[in-house]
């Protein structure tokens, strides 16, 4: 399982961010991930968050994240959140989910 958490804010978001994706993070033991927007750029940050807990793994790179809008990421899985570069723009995505009958749709896809 896993959590995320988004914000956009008129002025920094960088706080309730932090504090919005570590109240999730009891909902994965893997990675968590953080990611900003200030001016078009993107600024991000994963972590490994297995041996030790979301707050003191981002606690620097809070100090050197800006911007109005971002979201997080608790992901038992994939490092996240991606940056997605494409014709239509850049992107910052995350997702969370659990596929319940993959076998079911595996055995479909090849047979």
């Amino acid at each position: 399982m896993g959590g995320f958490f988004g914000t956009i804010k008129k002025e920094s978001c960088v706080a309730d961010l932090f504090y919005g994706v570590d109240y999730n993070s009891h909902m994965g033991t893997k990675r968590g991930g953080m990611v900003t927007l200030n001016n078009g750029n993107f600024t991000r940050s994963i972590h490994n968050i297995e041996n030790s807990p979301f707050r003191t793994k981002f606690e620097r790179d809070v100090g050197e994240m800006t911007g109005t809008m971002g979201i997080g990421c608790i992901s038992d899985s994939d490092p996240q959140p991606l940056i997605v570069r494409s014709h239509l723009g850049n992107y910052a995505i995350t997702t969370v989910g659990r596929i319940n009958n993959m076998e079911e749709l595996v055995e479909q896809a090849f047979h």
